[in-house]
């Protein structure tokens, strides 16, 4: 009698899907807010705008977390790579003053491990978590051949609010106005290609000590700050007047994005925190300022621009969310949006 060939057989296990989906459950139930009308499970998620919006406007972002998937193999460390992929979507649309309302995720395998996939969901679940948002929904994608064994792909989707007189969009600011640098956790999702080749070039051993109980590999691996609770708390205490996250193309690519076309930035370059990680990357990799500035956020995440008065208030808030900031720049008049370095 010919042997079927099934489903399972050409290395799809419906079955362990359907597992991984009553494991992760939990993790998505604990994000749920109000606004959430249908669970994990069905063929779409619904949620409902708050009413609280007169004219609300969603803003929506999408993202990866990049070659720093290669280390979480290399370390076998699972459990915080899913933060990323929220931060990177929420920091986003944060930018513009939304609210983050929901998150769905895509992860990809060519042979589903159930407790790795789960690690990875329920760190997407605790950023969901810690930015406010839900995830509520997602896609499980098992593709023999289309992976190495033990890895794994990454895509992430946020979708948030704001109300349309509130909108930051940068046209409000203006000459005189300060910049704000907001302390990074690491190197965050970018720039990964070049730090593995740093460490395979330093032959650097990620499992010696980097500082107190945390390896090199831990510090390297450590997950991208969520800035979502303490920035919707400024925009309730301080008239914000543009945002900038710090991400592919550091400070010098990102910061312009929001400036006006005759406003450029005069950046204080000794004003920038003096971070060790990124110190050991421009040693080993020998680069110059300018090239660590176009490559990596240089120990700033993420950037608000206000009103010179309004500086404290920043400062203040940041403490209590233990977030080092730093008063970076400032703006000046310019042919076109810019950034200066002294």
């Amino acid at each position: 009698m010919q042997t079927s060939i099934t489903y399972k057989s050409s290395g799809v296990d419906i079955e362990s899907g359907d597992k991984l989906v009553e494991i992760i459950k939990p993790f998505a139930k604990a994000t749920m807010r109000k606004e959430v009308l249908a669970g994990i499970g069905g063929f779409g998620a619904m949620f409902e705008i708050a009413k609280k919006f007169e004219e609300p406007v969603l803003v929506s972002g999408t993202d990866g977390v990049g070659t720093k998937l290669k280390l979480a193999f290399e370390l076998n460390k699972h459990d915080t790579i899913g933060i990323d992929l929220v931060a990177m979507s929420v920091n986003d649309i944060l930018v513009q003053g939304a609210e983050p309302l929901f998150f769905l995720d895509y992860f990809a395998c060519g042979k589903l491990n159930i407790d790795i996939a789960a690690n990875v969901i329920r760190g997407i679940a605790n950023g969901c978590k810690e930015s406010g948002c839900s995830l509520i929904g997602g896609e499980t994608a098992e593709m023999p051949g289309m992976y190495p064994d033990g890895e794994y792909d990454l895509a992430g989707f946020a979708v948030g609010v704001v109300e349309k007189s509130k909108i930051i969009d940068g046209t409000k600011i203006k000459e005189g106005d300060v910049i704000i640098g907001l302390s990074s956790s690491g190197f965050h999702s970018n720039g990964y290609s070049l730090v593995r080749k740093v460490i395979a070039s330093g032959g650097l051993d990620l499992s010696t000590e980097y500082s107190a109980n945390i390896s090199w590999g831990e510090a390297i691996l450590a997950p991208t700050r969520l800035y979502v609770k303490p920035i919707l708390d400024l925009l309730k205490v301080c008239d914000v007047h543009g945002m900038s996250h710090i991400t592919g193309g550091g400070i010098t690519g990102n910061l312009p994005r929001v400036f006006p076309s005759h406003l450029a930035a005069q950046i204080q370059l000794d004003s920038l925190p003096q971070e060790d990680l990124f110190t050991w990357v421009k040693k080993v990799a020998n680069l110059d300022t300018m090239q660590m500035l176009e490559t990596f956020n240089c120990g700033i995440g993420y950037a608000v621009v206000v009103d010179a008065a309004d500086e404290d208030i920043v400062h203040a808030l940041m403490k209590t969310y233990s977030i080092d900031s730093y008063a970076i720049g400032t703006m000046v008049s310019c042919t076109k949006a810019d950034i200066f370095y002294k």
